[in-house]
């Protein structure tokens, strides 16, 4: 994940790393990270570069000589700022924002665009729910001819989000599973995994404490091996993005290598492709 190579932004687990976004991307290749999440908020939308055609030119520029590539975003900015909680002008801005967000993705090459219905943008009723796929609707055509995919991170219980995800269209449409979430919710991941594991195109590892906040993997209430049996019975072939805790003593490209470590033996022990 963007920003966990980085020294935190105004104490925050994650925001994007304004100041070392750039110098990201050598230290990824120098620790041997091939894949990296790009992060946006709200604030300063359209100043974060992916939103700027010199910017998009820029990571372009960095992924190739770092060898880094940049295949998906996690959408803060939607749950900061979630269009299916707003009325009128407001809404038809916001959705103004997630068009020019997609269409900044589409000419950066991501694919996979992440909608986090989580913490501040999760949905509370049958009217924001009516109202977040009123929204995105009429972008599965944008969505189709770019090859890409809103992925929804979601606080649903397993069969509630088999459902709502059943509902819409696979090839423009998905999961992203967030293993120290379900951690925290108390869910059974073979029982999510189960139910809507052919949806999942994009796994957030990271562990938990249950009803708690996000710990060192391994010292939360996430049951990896559980999970990664499950991906691998589900056909899971998609990427591992880290999204894990930061370090204590700032050694975060250290504690993001040993990280990284773990999850590869788990790939490597349940037969699951990297």
């Amino acid at each position: 994940m963007q920003g966990r190579l980085s020294e935190l932004v105004g104490g925050k687990i994650q925001a994007f790393p304004w100041r070392d976004w750039e110098q990201e991307f050598a230290l990824a290749h120098r620790h041997a990270f091939p894949l990296m999440e790009w992060t946006l908020d709200q604030d300063r939308l359209y100043e974060n570069p992916l939103m700027t055609e010199a910017g998009r030119e820029r990571i372009r520029a960095l992924s190739g000589a770092n060898k880094v590539k940049v295949l998906s975003l996690t959408g803060d900015c939607f749950m900061q700022a979630p269009f299916f909680k707003q009325a009128g002008k407001e809404r038809a801005r916001l959705l103004d924002d997630l068009q020019a967000v997609l269409r900044a993705c589409a000419e950066s090459g991501i694919r996979y665009v992440l909608i986090p219905l989580v913490d501040n943008g999760r949905i509370e009723n049958a009217e924001q729910e009516h109202n977040l796929l009123d929204g995105l609707m009429p972008l599965t055509g944008f969505l189709r001819a770019n090859a890409m995919q809103i992925v929804f991170e979601s606080d649903f219980p397993p069969r509630r989000l088999a459902d709502f995800i059943a509902a819409l269209p696979e090839d423009a449409y998905g999961i992203n599973y967030d293993v120290g979430n379900s951690a925290a919710l108390g869910y059974d991941p073979g029982e999510e995994i189960a139910a809507y594991g052919k949806r999942i195109v994009n796994v957030h590892i990271k562990d938990r404490a249950l009803h708690g906040t996000t710990v060192p993997l391994g010292q939360g209430n996430a049951d990896f091996p559980r999970v990664f049996r499950a991906l691998k019975a589900a056909g899971y072939a998609g990427n591992f993005i880290l999204q894990t805790a930061r370090a204590g003593d700032g050694d975060h490209a250290g504690v993001l290598c040993r990280y990284r470590d773990m999850v590869r033996g788990w790939i490597g022990q349940y037969g699951l492709g990297s």
